[in-house]
């Protein structure tokens, strides 16, 4: 008789069967498989698990909130918050997908937040700096610098990401406008090409020629261009041009935001453009730029020229 009451906590833990890392990081990718997730994003998470680990004395599928919060504190002795964000945004993940799988029995992360951070000042090139950076690049009058020219303007003309630009194809470019396939979010969209960049397309792909690879962007060699050889070389003819910014493809991408939101464009016409999935990132850029917009009302002002 004594033995028809329900096992403790304790006896259950016993019965079921724990899982180690290496079943739940199986079980984990094969999951970020079936969801299709991007290589990249798949290969952060593998990177930042092998970070977590090198910590945590333990396996991760046993830690505990205050284990986790442990991690937090060595972590800020070693690193940057938005390094730290970073791993935690993919910790979060993981024991997400082991909790409603019923593959732990409490999730670690369930009351973890990210650690606030300083909003820094994000970087764009002014006008000068465009200009003094085309004039560095045409220097060379060859045909990588030409190729590297209309990279150029296409990144600030569309504010496409380094992963988007060396996905487009040929094929892809269609009069005025470029399909962009190679999504973060994996919605294809459409952007837009002023004359200047659609001239300079133009004579980019006559130039190019017919070449094995179907990529638009092609390396000397006449291969696929890779993101690595596009941002050396930015970082490159910043340098020459005496640019004390950051240049580099994500430069282009705030650039090309800025002079948007400059020009009077919507936020929600912008989120579209740059591929957003939601409007924080896009309200951030609108904020960050405010005083500017309150100069340009200054001068464009629904009630300036009204005699009242």
């Amino acid at each position: 008789m004594g033995r028809r009451k329900e096992l403790t906590e304790e006896e259950l833990k016993i019965i079921k069967k724990a899982i180690s890392d290496e079943e739940a990081f199986e079980k984990f990718f094969r999951n970020c498989y079936l969801k299709n997730l991007r290589p990249a994003t798949i290969e952060y998470y593998k990177n930042e698990f092998h970070g977590a680990k090198k910590l945590i004395s333990k396996e991760l599928v046993e830690c505990s909130q205050k284990d986790i919060e442990e991690l937090i504190l060595q972590s800020k002795k070693l690193m940057k918050v938005t390094t730290i964000n970073t791993r935690l945004r993919a910790l979060r993940a993981f024991y997400n997908y082991l909790y409603k799988d019923n593959l732990i029995d409490n999730n670690p992360m369930k009351n973890i937040k990210l650690l606030r951070d300083r909003q820094k000042t994000i970087e764009t090139l002014d006008n000068k700096e465009i200009e003094l950076l085309v004039k560095t690049i045409r220097k060379q009058k060859t045909f990588i610098g030409f190729r590297d020219e209309t990279i150029l303007l296409v990144f600030l003309d569309t504010g496409v990401r380094l992963s988007e630009l060396v996905g487009i194809e040929v094929d892809d470019v269609r009069d005025n406008k470029i399909i962009i396939r190679r999504t973060k979010n994996l919605f294809e969209r459409v952007v837009y090409l002023s004359d200047t960049t659609k001239e300079q397309l133009k004579r980019y792909i006559t130039i190019r020629g017919n070449v094995e690879t179907n990529k638009l962007f092609i390396n000397h060699d006449e291969n696929e261009l890779k993101p690595h050889s596009i941002q050396t070389r930015f970082y490159k003819y910043g340098n020459e041009a005496n640019i004390t910014k950051r240049v580099s493809p994500h430069t282009f991408r705030h650039t090309m935001a800025k002079r948007m939101i400059m020009a009077g464009v919507d936020a929600f016409t912008l989120m579209t453009i740059l591929g957003h999935s939601d409007m924080t990132i896009t309200k951030r850029y609108v904020n960050l730029w405010g005083p500017d917009i309150e100069q340009k009302h200054k001068q464009y002002g629904a009630l300036k020229g009204l005699k009242l």
